[in-house]
C-alpha cells in the first residue's frame, strides 16, 4: 500500500513519459500527488498526461531536455507557475548503452555520461530554491551500476557511480535547509517493448535480454520510490540480484567482479545466438 501523505503535494518526475518514469508518476498520483511529466518526446507526454488525467489525477507535461541547464530552470519555473508548489524532484531522465568501451565513439561516451550525472545534477540545482521553501525531497534514479562497473556498460556505470557522491554531498549540504535527498539503486526492470539504447556508433538497439527472475515490474520499483521519498531515507537497493550484488561488493569486491563476469559471458552467448536466428 502506498503512502498517502502526497496528497496536496507537488511532484516533478523527469523521463517520464514511458518506463520508470511513467510508472513512477503514476505511483505518486495514486499516493495523492500533483505530477508534473517531462521528457523530450511531446507526443509520448501527451498520451501519458491524457491517460493520467482520465483517470482523475492532476497531471501536466512540460516537453524540455534536462542536459540543458536552461531548459532546467524553466522546467521547474513551469513547475511552479502550473502547481505553485514543488515538494519532490525525481531525477530520472538517463541514457543507456550497450558496447565496450574500446570500440565507443568518444561522443557518444560522453552523451551517455552527460545524460546520466549533469542531467540530474542540473535539475537539482534548478530545483533547490523550491525545495527549500517546502522541505522537500531530491531522489535520484541509480542503478546496480553505480555500485559495481558493468561490462558494456561504461559511461552509464561511470555516470551512475558520480550520482552516488553527488547524492552524498547534497545531503550534507540540504541537512540544514530541511530538503532530504535520497537515491534508489534500480536493478534490472522490465522494459518496455520500444525501449531502446545506444551501442557504440550511437544506434539505438535493442537492451540487452535478461532471464525473468532478475527483472522487477515498473510498478514494484516505482511503489518503492515512492516509498524512498515518503520515508525520507537515504537509499533503496532494489531487486535481490541487486541486494546480493550490494552484499558482495562491500564483503568481497573480487567476488562480485567473478559473478559479473560469469553473468556478462553468459548474456554474451544469449546475444550470439540471438544474432544468428
Amino acid at each position: 500500500m502506498l503512502p498517502t501523505q502526497f496528497s496536496g503535494k507537488t511532484v516533478l518526475i523527469t523521463g517520464s513519459g514511458s518506463g520508470i518514469g511513467k510508472a513512477t508518476a503514476r505511483a505518486f498520483c495514486e499516493a495523492g500527488a500533483s505530477v508534473m511529466l517531462n521528457g523530450r518526446n511531446a507526443e509520448k507526454l501527451e498520451r501519458a498526461c491524457a491517460e493520467f488525467r482520465e483517470q482523475g489525477f492532476d497531471a501536466r507535461y512540460f516537453v524540455a531536455d534536462v542536459q540543458d541547464y536552461e531548459q532546467c530552470r524553466r522546467l521547474v519555473q513551469e513547475t511552479l507557475d502550473r502547481f505553485g508548489r514543488l515538494d519532490t524532484l525525481v531525477a530520472n531522465a538517463s541514457l543507456s548503452m550497450r558496447a565496450e568501451f574500446a570500440h565507443m565513439d568518444p561522443v557518444v561516451f560522453r552523451q551517455v555520461l552527460d545524460s546520466n550525472i549533469l542531467s540530474p545534477a542540473y535539475t537539482a540545482h534548478a530545483s533547490i530554491p523550491a525545495l527549500r521553501e517546502t522541505g522537500g525531497n531530491v531522489i535520484f534514479i541509480g542503478s546496480l551500476s553505480g555500485m559495481i562497473g558493468l561490462p558494456t556498460g561504461s559511461a552509464y556505470s561511470a555516470g551512475k557511480m558520480a550520482l552516488t557522491a553527488l547524492a552524498q554531498s547534497l545531503r550534507l549540504e540540504l541537512h540544514k535547509d530541511g530538503v532530504h535527498v535520497g537515491i534508489a539503486y534500480v536493478g534490472f526492470t522490465q522494459n518496455d517493448p520500444e525501449k531502446r539504447v545506444f551501442d557504440a556508433e550511437g544506434r539505438l538497439v535493442p537492451v540487452a535480454e535478461r532471464a525473468g527472475w532478475m527483472q522487477q515490474s515498473q510498478e514494484a520499483v516505482a511503489n518503492a520510490i515512492v516509498r524512498l521519498a515518503a520515508r525520507r531515507g537515504k537509499r533503496v537497493i532494489l531487486s535481490p540480484l541487486g541486494k546480493i550484488l550490494y552484499v558482495l561488493n562491500t564483503v568481497s569486491p573480487s567476488l562480485a567482479e567473478r559473478g559479473v563476469r560469469w553473468s556478462y559471458k553468459k548474456m554474451e552467448r544469449m546475444f550470439n545466438s540471438s544474432d544468428e536466428r
